[in-house]
């Protein structure tokens, strides 16, 4: 691997650079910013593991051993701590909602350059094909199908 390769995988994710799929430009691009910002890399890990299944196992154990163990009842340090979790996480899952916009932002407006170019060129080739269909049926009706001066083999 390349100097240029490996600076390269740094900057994506391991999920997009082991797909064998192509990614949309917006997605690498995107990727690229994400993993250039160390606040968003942590951000993005610790999203990543709060919404997965073994964060709701620990916090299940965790809160069970708090009640049973280490807090009487009403468990006020608990609601405390959960209260102060639960503003910190919805602060994250914020962030990863504003990234997300903008990532989706940025894919609908290179999907719409690509579509207009795309749209563009058929226009251009639509009119090219009408003007040889063109120029085809007035050789073609004029008796003269070399297009030219000379006459034919008809005449």
């Amino acid at each position: 691997m390349t100097e240029r390769q490996m600076e390269f995988a740094r900057l994506i994710p391991r999920h997009i650079l082991n797909s064998d799929l192509p990614h949309h430009p917006t997605v690498v691009a995107e990727a690229k910013k994400r993993n250039a910002d160390f606040q968003l890399r942590i951000a993005d890990r610790i999203t990543t593991f709060a919404g997965s299944m073994s964060f709701v196992w620990l916090h299940a154990a965790l809160f069970a051993i708090w009640m049973l163990v280490l807090e009487k009842s009403p468990w006020p340090t608990l609601t405390l701590v959960v209260s102060l979790e639960a503003i910190f996480l919805s602060t994250f899952v914020m962030i990863g909602q504003n990234r997300q916009s903008a990532f989706q932002q940025a894919k609908a407006d290179h999907d719409f350059k690509a579509q207009e170019l795309e749209l563009k060129t058929n226009t251009e080739l639509t009119r090219e094909i009408h003007t040889l269909t063109m120029e085809l049926h007035r050789r073609l009706m004029s008796g003269n199908p070399s297009g030219g001066g000379a006459p034919t083999a008809a005449t």
